[in-house]
């Protein structure tokens, strides 16, 4: 199970997040991948969530 984990990761940010780029040093790739997660985590619409981002989902089931 972990080794599929590690793939799909592997997957998601070659084509998501390092496809095209190129950085200038460690920071700036740390800042990049940063943001991307955060994005992914929280403002990225799921499918799995009825089309929400996580955020959205989270006040949705609140109320």
């Amino acid at each position: 199970m972990t080794m599929l984990w590690l793939k799909q990761l592997t997957k998601l940010l070659k084509r998501n997040f390092i496809k095209g780029k190129k950085f200038e040093n460690l920071t700036q790739l740390k800042c990049e991948l940063f943001d991307f997660v955060n994005w992914y985590n929280n403002r990225r619409i799921h499918d799995s969530l009825n089309y929400l981002t996580p955020v959205e989902f989270r006040k949705w089931q609140s109320t």
